[in-house]
């Protein structure tokens, strides 16, 4: 299956005249590696394609420098444009300046050589292009996939799709449990922690970064104040490690931590944070109840069907450039909070038969500009909740909209 919409927009922005380097970047297993393939097989011009998995670090400058030297040969043989693509790109050791370099000689010298990187998470973005490629490049952020995705490419039902999340690479291996468990933990978490994480970010305590995850995870569309975390967490902390922490597994694509909506900054960075993974496989891989189990215990599945909303919620607000919470005051409350601009959408997600909550009417009272929905995973005879599937089809920043 071809994620079309990433495709088509490297297809636009290659198309252009050389100004930015364009940038694919993502958490790890979400097909950066293919969709760049498929776009690179109608590529008109030269490709040189490489990747920083295919280097030692003592090789880093030399590699760089050798990818520039081809191309420009290129150039002087009469090729008008040639394009370097380097995958996995924070691998290289010193990438970073090394790229500007060459880009800016490039500039200077009028050369037609674009240039295509790819990096596993934010992390990437954050220690490399802004430190030293601010104002040379455009970000092509590439979500974990959606419901829609699985389901068109694996024939996934609702309920698959709430249980074991939205990784492409484990699709073929739900129906044995135990070895679909054992990849997302060693192909997904544990890479996406030591090798995205502790490979680029110094971290003094990373048994309590693991454990942080773990138990975030565990706790995905629950409420829990970094106090009452530091007792269940073996590993001395503080919170303000642990709220650094838990913006490191954000920015890797793994668990975001949203805080309250309150209009008021203050209070809302003060606040308790609601932990939320950006794919529900991140969860449940943690548990040891089955599929079919998880679906008899009605409170466990309506964490799980919160906790897949939630995560539709948080994939796609880098690239819909939206801001996500949740609310609570007193006894009301919302499970999200979507701000687009200054546009406000309160959503509050139920897996049962009841459809109605104190909290929208609360919500509208002290935010009137602000809109309410319920979205149902069961069928609303009333008509007025929002399926589930048809949420998880619709960006959020659309409930926004007016």
């Amino acid at each position: 299956m071809q994620r079309t919409e990433y495709i088509e927009l490297l297809k636009k922005r290659f198309s252009e005249k050389r100004k930015f380097i364009q940038v694919v970047a993502g958490p790890r297993q979400v097909g950066k590696t293919t969709l760049i393939q498929q776009f690179l097989e109608s590529f008109p011009n030269q490709i040189i394609n490489a990747s920083g998995d295919d280097i030692s670090p003592d090789q880093s400058n030399s590699f760089i420098s050798g990818l520039w030297d081809r191309a420009r040969l290129m150039l002087k043989s009469g090729s008008k444009e040639v394009l370097i693509v380097i995958d996995e790109t924070q691998k290289i050791t010193g990438w970073s300046e090394t790229v500007k370099k060459y880009w800016d000689d490039d500039t200077r010298l009028k050369n037609n050589i674009k240039v295509l990187l790819s990096g596993s998470s934010r992390l990437f973005i954050q220690k490399g292009l802004t430190e030293s490629l601010a104002g040379r490049y455009e970000l092509i952020p590439v979500p974990h996939w959606s419901y829609s995705e699985m389901k068109e490419a694996f024939g996934w039902t609702l309920d698959q799709y709430i249980y074991f999340g939205a990784y492409p690479g484990a699709a073929e291996l739900i129906e044995d449990e135990k070895r679909w468990r054992t990849y997302i933990k060693d192909s997904i978490i544990i890479p996406s922690i030591t090798k995205d994480i502790l490979f680029m970010t110094k971290v003094d305590k990373p048994a309590l970064l693991q454990q942080l995850f773990e138990l975030g995870s565990f706790y995905s569309a629950q409420t829990v104040s970094f106090t009452s975390m530091l007792g269940q967490l073996n590993d001395a902390g503080n919170t303000t490690t642990l709220a650094s922490y838990l913006e490191l597994l954000e920015q890797a694509g793994l668990l975001a931590g949203l805080q309250k909506y309150s209009g008021s900054l203050l209070h809302t960075k003060g606040s308790s944070p609601k932990y939320q993974v950006f794919n529900n496989a991140l969860m449940t891989a943690q548990y040891t109840l089955s599929f079919e189990d998880a679906k008899k215990d009605p409170a466990l599945w309506g964490r799980l069907v919160e906790s897949s909303c939630g995560s539709h919620i948080v994939r796609l607000q880098q690239s819909c450039d939206y801001e996500s919470y949740y609310w609570r005051e007193k006894n009301d409350e919302m499970d999200f909070v979507i701000k687009s601009g200054a546009n406000l959408a309160a959503i509050e997600i139920k897996s049962g038969s009841r459809f109605t909550n104190s909290g929208m009417a609360a919500f509208r009272k002290q935010y009137s500009k602000g809109k309410t929905y319920v979205v149902s995973y069961q069928d609303d005879p009333s008509g007025l909740a929002i399926p589930m599937e048809q949420f998880l089809k619709t960006k959020p920043d659309l409930l926004c909209s007016k």
